[in-house]
């Protein structure tokens, strides 16, 4: 027998001692309705590799208010506007905790980071840096002048191809704008630029992070092979977290040297790791150094990937839609004039723009089944009981795709966001990219602004076709499922140069 099977058998016959009772015991509960599970492995085989589409499936038949047993794990999945608005909203408080895959226990970033420790003063301390020093109004306005460079460097990168008549990577071409704004913006570098030794490192450690934390997990529904690791997941995050948090260290140990250069007339304008600096020297008790390195590393991880991703998916829609493609360059040849990038004072007016990033990530939502949450304790929602230690997952690549709130909810309309008061902070549910209530992306504000400034100087820059002479229909739309939604296909398009503007 190989090391799978064996693996399996023991998975089995001591997973039945811990199911059976629950099982016994859950039959008589209140729970939300759900397919009926199959001894030890529960409704896992029904996730497939798309689970984002197969539970909007599954809650076409139990309602969007769905449980469903994923090995030990009793999941209790969201589909609807009017759900989520009692999970995220209402009843938030009770439901604001994470349930933090196991691949992220690596290096303990599960209980050091911002975006999984539970409700505590800690998170609260963390959560404030972050919304005062990082995504506040005044501090992106401050660095709106590094979004238009980063674009302007964006554009200068597609005139290259445009000589050399190559398709652009499109995803590739966003993560490293989105990448080198970040850096700037927190550390004044470009992660993303060049051949030095911390970029290739800090690259190669990210992309590592992305596939790992993507994987499916039998610890996630066997918590009680969290000792054995039995796919070596968490095993292999380990180095990679590891290299990532050893780069922030050298990066903080430099800027210390550089401060202390300052006391003796170096001078320089602060940046956000600055502001950290003075947090953790005015306070150790609000920021150690070591939260400090968790906290850099989820800005990074979270911020940009998932742009570049809403990005691509943004480009593939345009250059799918001839008519909105044409609708698009329009109205920023009027606006913007023929040929320039995207000011950050033109954005407030160009209407259908903004509508193209909100239906795109209205259909493509970077993180389709949120992060999920965890109960602490068994809650009464809508008239069921969502046991004590549920995993609630927020299905908003099914909500964005509701029949039942949206007109062909399958057909990219940015036009129905024209004139809408629909938005992704507030008391709207109907689209929800970013999540909600108190745990919602600080950054959103930040990434939105990003998409749309990426988005209109590419449309506005140049004229793009699809390579080898593909017509629109041919932009393939699959996706697949990781730690954000990733096109199946990266989306290579050839720019040719608005005339007079090369």
């Amino acid at each position: 027998m190989d090391v799978i099977t064996v693996t399996l058998c023991l998975l089995i016959t001591t997973s039945l001692c811990f199911i059976i009772p629950k099982a016994i015991k859950q039959r008589y509960s209140n729970l939300p309705p759900g397919p009926t599970p199959l001894p030890v492995i529960g409704s896992l085989h029904l996730l497939g590799t798309k689970p984002h589409k197969s539970l909007a499936k599954l809650a076409q038949t139990h309602g969007p208010i769905m449980t469903l047993k994923l090995g030990q794990i009793t999941a209790i999945v969201i589909s609807s506007a009017s759900a989520a608005r009692l999970v995220l909203q209402k009843q938030d408080h009770l439901f604001a905790n994470r349930s933090v895959p196991d691949s992220l226990q690596a290096c303990d970033h599960g209980k050091l980071s911002v975006a999984w420790i539970p409700l505590s003063p800690k998170w609260r301390e963390l959560r404030k840096i972050c919304s005062t020093y990082i995504f506040s109004s005044q501090k992106m306005e401050a660095n709106s002048h590094l979004m238009m460079q980063k674009v302007e460097e964006l554009i200068a990168d597609v005139r290259k191809k445009c000589t050399a008549e190559e398709p652009v990577l499109i995803g590739e071409a966003a993560f490293k704008t989105s990448m080198n704004l970040l850096s700037r913006v927190i550390l004044s570098t470009d992660l993303a630029d060049g051949e030095s030794e911390a970029s290739r490192e800090f690259k190669k450690s990210f992309w590592d992070i992305m596939e790992l934390g993507g994987s499916p997990n039998l610890v996630d529904f066997f918590p009680w092979l969290e000792r054995v690791d039995p796919q070596r997941i968490r095993a292999r995050m380990e180095p990679h977290c590891l290299k990532m948090l050893s780069l922030m260290d050298r990066l903080i140990d430099q800027r210390l040297a550089r401060r202390a250069e300052e006391a003796s007339g170096f001078d320089k304008e602060k940046d956000v790791l600055d502001s950290l600096l003075d947090i953790m020297q005015d306070s150790n008790e609000v920021l150690t150094r070591n939260e400090m390195n968790h906290l850099l590393q989820d800005l990074f991880v979270a911020g940009t990937d998932t742009t570049a991703s809403t990005l691509e998916w943004a480009m593939s829609e345009v250059l799918k839609n001839p008519e909105i493609y044409s609708k698009a360059k329009s109205e920023l040849e009027q606006v913007t004039g023929k040929g320039k990038p995207v000011q950050d004072a033109d954005v407030a007016l160009l209407p259908y723009l903004q509508a193209i990033v909100n239906e795109t990530l209205r259909l493509h939502p970077p993180t389709p089944l949120l992060l999920p949450r965890k109960t602490l304790e068994a809650v009464e929602l809508s008239g069921f009981t969502v046991p004590k230690g549920a995993q609630v997952m927020v299905n908003a690549w099914a909500i964005g795709r509701d029949s039942t709130t949206w007109d062909d909810p399958e057909c990219f309309k940015p036009e129905r966001f024209l004139g809408s008061n629909v938005s992704f902070v507030g008391g709207n549910f109907e689209v929800i990219p970013f999540g909600g209530g108190r745990r919602i992306c600080p950054g959103l504000q930040m990434a939105v602004k990003m998409l749309q400034s990426m988005l209109g100087s590419l449309i506005n820059c140049f004229d793009w076709k699809l390579e080898d002479g593909q017509s629109p229909e041919d932009v393939d739309m699959d996706d697949k499922f990781g730690i954000t939604l990733q096109k199946s296909h990266p989306l290579k398009a050839i720019p040719s140069p608005v005339r007079g503007f090369l």
